[in-house]
């Protein structure tokens, strides 16, 4: 068990104890004995009325009992303790427990946008129904014990220079007047070259994309292709039947499409990345869905919808019943964030990982989630994607891999292993680690190096504000979520250590990691000195084809953290980093100090 250190002791008040009648509905359950588990004010009992009134059950759990889903998604949120009373208890109170505690299924009140989950408990005293009550925010349980008994996960993409790039007529025409602008003044040869080339591409695609305008048809090497109408199959609350003409390139990876079927000047030439159907497949493999899938994008909706429709046509990756609130569009201003990405409470940030071009579009305490992929340049750097022995999008299909598998090795290895030992009598601070995401999100080496020496002068296509001045079409009449990330949920307003220690350059985001002497490893050693406790590193070595390190943090013998690293000294930095964070969730949830 944890060891708070004596600096941050002080003396307890004593927790608050209450006797409660307890209702499933109307019905009256029996008495209960509720023990606070926090000293003081912050001990005050959750419930309403001085009575404990369930509104329903949870979901039934196949494999995850209720206590390990809820340490997943809200760590450390043990509110009080009930015990019934008298002995015996009242015969419907023992039947509530002995359902929950059969069936893996948690009583659930509901006070505002807040859930209080009874937790039936094992116990050293035999016949006597005990429960821990767990808070958590409304929606997440039910969201969350599908995700955990699949083991599924869930993952964010990004949409421009991420997975496609996309242009329509002007800012093809504006990205070919800035190159012979530079060109002009340009004394390099190679690079002149290398501007002409990149000019000619833009060119031979614009005027496809003008053909399509001006007559619905390509010629592409000297064959016409005309237009397909494809239905846009309507979201729930939609009633307006949308077709649009497309017409699909596979040999160019290409699409255009018009997002307002009659307004032809919103037709858009797409460019979809390499290897983006080897990345779909593995999400969707077999019938068996890995990741629950979500878009954040700072682009305007229609063309987001759009966009998404064409990478992923059939809906396997979204439905239509879950595409309004899974496809979210953020205000080119404000930064990302997984907090409002589950704003519906599809999932917990900890259990989500993000593809991006972009790290520090997202919120810090996002950003060890986040695996950043160098951004989509087909006409910069046309070869570059191939010519890698890895694709860009398959060195990200094996992140995603090693991470779900990272992630729920620590679950069922560790979580799961400590939960079933819980009993009613045991302490908050005996409660395991949680994973999370950016645990085990290391990048392999893409050696992605374009076939031009410099960076990318321009951005490729369209992106936030220039699709929104650029495409006016025609608005779903359903949800038009605009969000703005500059509110903050309750569930993680802590500011990270992350942001409290220096003397470190650790960047979760796939890059080569540059560390300093490690202030994180030297903080953690001077808590294990004051807290008399001895702090362990043990670490391994994975033989796979990029050899990794792991290290794992023994704090008084119990595991609080793990990091996994391209070497030995970067894994120990990361594994004292996510340490540190969790002896302060510790801290923070038992109000000490």
């Amino acid at each position: 068990m944890l060891r708070p250190s004596p600096l941050m002791a002080a003396a307890p008040a004593a927790p608050v104890r209450g006797s409660m009648r307890m209702f499933h509905g109307d019905v009256f359950l029996g008495e209960t004995e509720v023990f606070s588990i926090k000293p003081g004010p912050e001990g005050t009992l959750p419930f309403p009325s001085n009575e404990i009134r369930i509104s329903h059950l949870s979901p039934a759990s196949e494999r995850c009992p209720p206590l390990a889903i809820l340490q997943t998604i809200a760590p450390f949120s043990v509110r009080c303790k009930l015990q019934a009373k008298p002995l015996p208890p009242h015969p419907s109170l023992h039947r509530l427990y002995i359902t929950c505690f059969n069936e893996y299924k948690s009583a659930v009140v509901v006070v505002g946008d807040e859930e209080l989950h009874l937790v039936a408990m094992p116990s050293k005293v035999e016949k006597v129904p005990c429960f821990w009550c767990c808070s958590v925010r409304a929606g997440l349980y039910a969201a969350s014990v599908g995700m955990l008994n699949l083991r599924c996960l869930a993952i964010v993409f990004d949409l421009d220079e991420t997975l496609i790039v996309a242009n329509t007529m002007k800012s093809f025409e504006g990205r070919i007047e800035m190159l012979s602008r530079r060109m002009d003044v340009e004394d390099d040869p190679v690079r002149v070259a290398g501007m002409s080339a990149e000019i000619k591409r833009y060119i031979e695609d614009r005027e496809l994309l003008k053909e399509f305008i001006d007559t619905d048809t390509v010629t592409d090497n000297g064959r016409i292709i005309g237009t397909q109408k494809e239905e846009v199959q309507p979201m729930p609350g939609v009633q307006e039947r949308l077709v649009r003409p497309v017409i699909r390139l596979p040999e160019r990876n290409a699409i255009l499409t018009r997002i307002n079927p009659e307004i032809r000047d919103t037709s858009v030439f797409v460019k979809l990345r390499p290897a983006w159907e080897d990345l779909r497949s593995y999400l969707t493999a077999k019938g068996r869905k890995r990741f629950e899938v979500y878009v954040c994008t700072m682009a305007e909706r229609d063309y987001a919808l759009e966009i998404w429709r064409l990478l992923d046509p059939e809906a396997n990756l979204i439905s239509l019943n879950n595409l309004s609130e899974r496809v979210v569009c953020v205000k080119a201003d404000s930064r990302k964030s997984l907090q409002h990405v589950f704003k519906e409470g599809g999932c917990h940030p900890k259990m989500a990982m993000v593809i991006d071009d972009r790290l520090q579009v997202w919120d810090e305490k996002d950003q060890p989630r986040v695996h950043v992929v160098p951004a989509y340049a087909p006409y910069y750097a046309p070869q570059a994607e191939m010519a890698n022995a890895v694709p860009v999008l398959c060195v990200a299909r094996n992140v995603a891999c090693n991470v779900r598998g990272g992630f729920f090795r620590e679950f069922d290895e560790n979580l799961l292993k400590k939960v079933f030992e819980l009993l009613y009598e045991n302490e908050l601070l005996d409660l395991p680690y949680a994973p999370d995401v950016g645990d085990y999100l290391v990048c392999e080496d893409t050696n992605f190096v374009p076939s031009n020496k410099d960076p990318p002068p321009i951005p490729e296509g369209m992106s936030g504000a220039e699709i929104e001045k650029r495409l006016n079409g025609r608005a779903y009449q359903g949800d038009q979520r605009q969000i703005s990330s500059s509110t903050r949920s309750a569930d993680d307003v802590r500011v990270p250590i992350r942001a409290t220690l220096s003397g470190s350059n650790v960047q979760p985001n796939g890059g080569s990691l540059a560390i300093t002497p490690s202030t994180f490893v030297t903080v953690l050693q001077e808590i294990g000195r004051l807290c008399n406790s001895k702090v362990e590193f043990r670490s391994t070595v994975s033989t796979s084809k990029i050899t990794q390190f792991s290290v794992e943090v023994l704090f008084s013998n119990e595991k609080i953290g793990i990091g996994i690293g391209k070497t030995r000294d970067e894994a120990q930095v990361l594994a004292a980093e996510k340490a540190l964070r969790n002896l302060e969730s510790h801290t923070h949830a038992t109000q000490l100090g």
